[in-house]
């Protein structure tokens, strides 16, 4: 008969360095919104506010929100599991592939980058077979084409192999 005791410990992050990181990064994201907006200007012009006003004013509000967070995640103690590292990899592997694919956007267009990522999670992730996973990864992307382009005439970035096929 096991007990409690004789499992092993889940190892990882404590959820409160986890709201510690989370907090501390967005008074980071505030602090550079209010610096901004101190370049363009915050106070009130003739014509209204100038550019900076509304957005210094938002960044001051995740600067002091953000500030609150962090001091009552530093206060609260307690080393609660926030996930396991094995969860934390099962993260990444969604996060990295999809900051890639962000990334590739510009230098080769959508319809390839977008392409290439439903192919790499369906093969790597999802482990289908080439049939599936090439009508998919191939599809996919023509449809969208066909809505976008052509039905909502919106078009989307395009790279070298649309260039090369004239759309």
């Amino acid at each position: 008969m096991s007990t409690q005791s004789d499992a092993p410990e889940a190892r990882g992050p404590s959820h409160r360095h986890a709201e510690m990181g989370t907090a501390a990064f967005m008074v980071l994201l505030g602090a550079i919104t209010i610096a901004g907006s101190l370049k363009v200007g915050i106070g009130w012009a003739a014509e209204g506010p100038q550019a900076g006003f509304f957005p210094f004013w938002i960044g001051a509000l995740i600067v002091a929100s953000s500030a609150f967070n962090f001091l009552r995640a530093y206060a609260g103690g307690g080393r609660r599991l926030f996930a396991e590292w094995a969860q934390i990899a099962q993260v990444w592997k969604v996060v990295w592939p999809t900051a890639i694919y962000v990334g590739a956007v510009p230098w080769i267009g959508i319809y390839l980058a977008s392409a290439l990522l439903i192919a790499g999670f369906m093969r790597w992730l999802g482990r289908y077979g080439w049939a599936l996973t090439l009508g998919i990864s191939i599809g996919l992307p023509i449809i969208i084409y066909v809505t976008f382009e052509k039905w909502f005439l919106v078009p989307l970035p395009k790279g070298p192999i649309e260039d090369m096929l004239g759309l």
